[in-house]
């Protein structure tokens, strides 16, 4: 597949299939992440990938009640850091942006390989770091639903399957870039 379509492609869909995710795969998943930009080539980014159905069963009960739907992920892959870990430049601390640009290139390769993929926020982040057995150091950015796309949607709530059959809605680049410009306020 080109990036382009790779890219076109890429939906955070809601509506699973088991699938096995094999220790291949999480390895091409791995290693398309770890060729992400960092500052300083610090590569603060890290990653807890989770397949054993308890553990799931665990980190599944941190959801909150409207990501019901990870609940049918084959893998969850849990996105975090550590503060202080990347460059610091003019108060700016670069971990959070460097973890992102490392987790875009793991849902990339993911959408390659044929795989759903579906950050999501609503968790309560103590628990889970509890359950992933992170520290107080780490910051938890995101958990990560990955499995089979299915095209049953009834398990999913109304606006749920309304949103898988959506069309995407972007706003255009005019309206997200200044070119020669600087936006005002």
């Amino acid at each position: 597949m080109e990036l382009d379509q790779v890219i076109e492609k890429r939906r955070s869909r809601r509506a699973y299939d088991p699938v096995e995710i094999t220790d291949d795969m999480v390895k091409k998943l791995l290693q398309a992440a770890g060729l992400a930009p960092s500052c300083s080539n610090n590569q603060p980014w890290r990653f807890v990938l989770v397949r054993d159905p308890q553990q799931l069963d665990r980190l599944f009960g941190t959801l909150s009640g409207g990501n019901y739907w990870m609940k049918k992920a084959s893998m969850v892959v849990a996105v975090f850091t550590e503060k202080g870990t990347d460059c610091d430049v003019q108060g700016v601390q670069y971990e959070m942006f460097d973890t992102g640009m490392a987790t875009a290139l793991l849902l990339l390769k993911a959408t390659e390989m044929g795989l759903l993929t579906h950050p999501v926020a609503g968790f309560n982040k103590e628990k889970a770091k509890d359950v992933l057995g992170l520290g107080e150091l780490f910051i938890l950015i995101t958990l990560i639903g990955v499995g089979k796309g299915s095209e049953d949607t009834s398990g999913l709530s109304e606006k749920h399957r309304e949103q898988e059959v959506s069309a995407r809605v972007r706003r255009p680049h005019e309206e997200i870039s200044f070119m020669d410009r600087y936006p005002s306020g």
